[in-house]
């Protein structure tokens, strides 16, 4: 770079801007590896998945545990798909809280259809924490019958072959825990189709990125297993009634325990719905919220993920070549990057209903706006519950008084038992 004299403040700001744009072109360059790297990482995992159709199942008796809260759109289909599995023993364990909870007749509805099949409602009001998913999961708990245990999330589907794919993972005696990724589907509207987007663009590439260096270590909401022994040794459900993140520290939990974090070789489908842009925000930036209080760190560099956003700013500093089609480069190479991505997930691990390319730029465009709200304050709305995310994952009320130990806080977490479970 030639070098600017001494008191020539006419070329003071482009020596400055030169250097910044320097240092723009090099965090995009780091965006481009990122593209690649998740690329690699998806046809990895798609290949993997179809290497593991042939492998013989594992025959342990599972139990799963689905806890609800509500009806919400396609939950018959989803909870059916628990129920039809091509396993030789295994039990389904609904769960819910509030003895009126509409969810309960699909449910009712679910036993009816299949009178041979083990399926269990427990209805049981006693709360042990701030997360009332895991609270759920503790009064649900008390009836698995079997050694290996799996948890899914209400707006989950899955194939006859879920549950072998995912028991078979505990074959190998070093495994602890397991967990499956997931993809996103929904054409209710635009709004639902961005959150699949995100689902399928962002959460899903970057989850595999990890497992191209080292072994997984935490667990994803589409689906947690772990062996009956290892929840015990990590402290049951129970450890984890004051967090958010429960799907992360359970399996994080077992990482640390010494167990392996298996990623089973199968893909969930996340249903999606989203009623309005706004609702999708709110969910994202609860999503966003949830990740940051766990791994700052790597949240905070996540950025280069903003490929769209970031060939923007390079086409900007590239401007100074006075070249409009060296300019315009980093825009056609974030675009094409991002739809081979876009592609490969579709092809490979999705199954093709959100096939949208053309709305990559607006998805990235909210995802950049997701990020910035991201860190604008810690509170997050779930299930109703305005709540505020600490470091950890920890959970503490909106109204809490300001200088409340944390001693006290948990206190706060036991409650009385405001009536006795109900089983069916």
């Amino acid at each position: 770079m030639q070098r600017i004299p001494p008191g020539n403040s006419r070329h003071a700001g482009l020596f400055v801007l030169s250097y910044f744009s320097i240092a723009i072109v090099a965090v995009f360059a780091a965006a481009v590896i990122y593209l690649g790297l998740a690329t690699v990482g998806v046809l990895l995992f798609a290949g993997r998945m179809r290497r593991a159709s042939m492998t013989p199942a594992f025959g342990a008796p599972v139990t799963v545990l689905k806890p609800l809260c509500g009806d919400e759109p396609d939950l018959y289909e989803n909870l059916r798909s628990f129920c039809v599995q091509e396993y030789p023993t295994y039990q389904v364990v609904f769960g819910v809280r509030d003895a009126e909870d509409p969810a309960i007749p699909v449910i009712e509805k679910l036993i009816a259809e299949h009178p041979d099949a083990d399926i269990e409602l427990v209805i049981d009001e006693r709360i042990y924490g701030r997360n009332l998913k895991v609270s759920n999961l503790i009064n649900m708990n008390a009836q698995a019958r079997h050694d290996i245990i799996v948890v899914a999330d209400s707006d989950m589907r899955v194939g006859p072959g879920y549950l072998s794919a995912v028991a078979g993972e505990f074959a190998d005696p070093k495994v602890g825990a397991a967990t499956c990724l997931y993809s996103g589907a929904g054409n209710a509207n635009r709004p639902s189709r961005l959150g699949a987007m995100f689902i399928n663009d962002w959460f899903l590439p970057s989850a595999l990125i990890p497992t191209l260096f080292g072994e997984l270590a935490f667990c994803f909401g589409a689906t947690m297993a772990i062996r009956r022994d290892v929840l015990a040794e990590i402290g049951g459900f129970e450890a984890l009634a004051a967090v958010l993140a429960d799907d992360y520290m359970f399996g994080n939990a077992a990482h640390k325990a010494g167990y392996k974090v298996a990623l089973v070789p199968y893909v969930v489908e996340n249903r999606v719905f989203e009623p309005s842009f706004g609702a999708l925000f709110r969910h994202e930036t609860r999503w966003a919220r949830t990740i940051r209080s766990v791994q700052p760190g790597g949240y905070a560099m996540s950025f280069v993920t903003e490929a769209l956003p970031l060939s923007l700013l390079a086409a900007a500093a590239f401007w100074e070549t006075g070249s409009a089609q060296v300019a315009l480069l980093p825009i056609g190479i974030a675009l094409s990057l991002r739809w081979v991505l876009h592609h490969a997930v579709q092809r490979g691990l999705a199954n093709g209903e959100n096939y949208s390319p053309w709305l990559i730029p607006l998805r990235d465009a909210f995802s950049l706006c997701v990020r910035i709200g991201s860190f604008f304050g810690r509170d997050v709305t779930w299930r109703g519950q305005n709540m505020t995310v600490r470091a950890e994952s920890r959970l503490d009320p909106l109204n809490a008084p300001r200088g409340t130990r944390q001693d006290e806080l948990e206190a706060c977490d036991e409650k009385d038992v405001v009536s006795q479970p109900t089983y069916l």
